[in-house]
Formats: C-alpha cells, sequence, structure tokens
C-alpha cells in the first residue's frame, strides 16, 4: 500500500520531512470518503515521490480539531512545510492529477517570498 496512515504523533514531522505531503482526513462512517478512497490510493501508487497520508479523523479527533476539518473527506497538500491547498469533498482522479503536477510545477522560492510579503507576515 501506497499510503501512509498518519497519527498526531507523525504529523508534523511527516509533513517537515518530506517535499509533498498530501493528507486525506477521512472517517470509516463517511460514503464520500469510502468512494475517494480507491482514488487517493491510485494517485499514491502513481507519484512515489510524494507522502501520501490517510488521517481518521474518527481516531485522530484532537488532529482533526486542532486542523479545524469541519467536513470530510478533506484534503490538504504541503509542499516544503507550507499549506498549498485545503478543501472539503472528494476529487475525481482527472483534479486530483491536475492538482497534483500544479504542486510539482510550484516555484517554492517564488511562493516563500509571496508569503513574507504578505503585511499579515510582518508582525
Amino acid at each position: 500500500m501506497a499510503t501512509r496512515t498518519i497519527t498526531g504523533k507523525d504529523l508534523e514531522p511527516t509533513i517537515q520531512a518530506n517535499p509533498i505531503v498530501i493528507l486525506d482526513f477521512w472517517a470509516a462512517w463517511c460514503g464520500p470518503c469510502r468512494a475517494f478512497g480507491p482514488t487517493f490510493e491510485k494517485a499514491s501508487e502513481a507519484h512515489a515521490d510524494v507522502v501520501f497520508g490517510k488521517i481518521d479523523t474518527e481516531a485522530e479527533q484532537d488532529v482533526a480539531a486542532s486542523l479545524q476539518i469541519e467536513g470530510i473527506p478533506t484534503l490538504m497538500v504541503f509542499r516544503d512545510g507550507i499549506l498549498l491547498y485545503r478543501e472539503s469533498g472528494a476529487l475525481p482522479p482527472g483534479p486530483l492529477e491536475q492538482l497534483i503536477q500544479q504542486v510539482k510545477a510550484l516555484d517554492m522560492d517564488k511562493v516563500r517570498a509571496e508569503i513574507a510579503a504578505r503585511p499579515e507576515s510582518a508582525n
């Protein structure tokens, strides 16, 4: 299996230690989560250079609460430790692949410069 189970204990180390991390917040009782699971798994098998992690919101309620996960499935995408994407809802295979390609193509120096230029980052 190409996806990893992520817990509160290894969430931050996983995000910091890997260039690209895609997290799927889910629960066993959630129909859309179960329907999205095979799409997420297939993408993980196609992109060995990306960490695909699944966080069970029932088992990791503190993590879900701290990240303000209000609907599931929710995807969060990090590159170089920076949150680039966060959205509730299951993505079909095509849009998920497009998202992955966009994240891989980003100029992260430009992203960091844009973040540094934001007024709120001056505080």
